[in-house]
């Protein structure tokens, strides 16, 4: 059976974030995104976490404290643009989340955008570990969301592809709007014979 965004998100994830890793969800949500990441990260990592709606923050922090994880947690009540003021030099990091669009059941008018989500990518493409992936799953049913999506898509198209993979995957013969799921991945660097 073919994987929805989320299941693949996840996925591909899974499949290089160790304990000890530094990772980041740029759109906290309702919090499960940051959950999945803390357990992933153990004790000796860390997750970031932002969001520009308290009651984003406010969810995400309940269910943290519920699974006894919010001490792998960062969460910022700020808009995930902040990331590239707040990492260091030598701040590395495995693997990044971005779900972009609006809080589910929440005000619809309070969207991501194009200029903050870029921001934040491009903070992160320069920080992120040789494998190191980062996911963005775009939802764009909504007003200002085919904006954004085609403001991400022609960014992350030219990515170099000397240094990082891009893959776009998405269902294209559904109905309203099917999440298209962006995985980059930065490529490692070959070492001479």
């Amino acid at each position: 059976m073919l994987k929805t965004a989320l299941n693949n998100s996840h996925e591909l994830l899974t499949e290089i974030i160790e304990p000890g890793d530094l990772v980041v969800d740029g759109t906290v949500g309702n919090g499960f995104d940051t959950l999945f990441l803390a357990k992933l990260v153990g004790k000796s990592g860390k997750v970031i976490g932002f969001d520009v709606q308290e009651q984003a923050i406010n969810t995400t922090t309940e269910k943290l404290l519920a699974e006894k994880l919010l001490s792998r947690v960062d969460l910022h009540h700020k808009g995930h643009e902040a990331l590239e003021t707040m990492l260091t030099a030598q701040d590395k990091v495995k693997a990044a989340i971005f779900n972009l669009g609006y809080l589910p059941k929440s005000d619809k008018s309070i969207i991501t955008k194009s200029d903050t989500t870029l921001t934040a990518l491009k903070a992160l493409l320069s920080h992120l570990t040789p494998k190191g992936r980062i996911i963005i799953v775009i939802y764009y049913g909504h007003e200002g969301g085919l904006s954004e999506k085609d403001a991400v898509l022609n960014y992350v198209k030219n990515i170099p592809q000397a240094d990082f993979n891009v893959l776009s995957y998405q269902f294209i013969n559904q109905k309203n709007n099917p999440p298209i799921l962006i995985a980059i991945e930065k490529k490692a660097k070959k070492h001479a014979p």
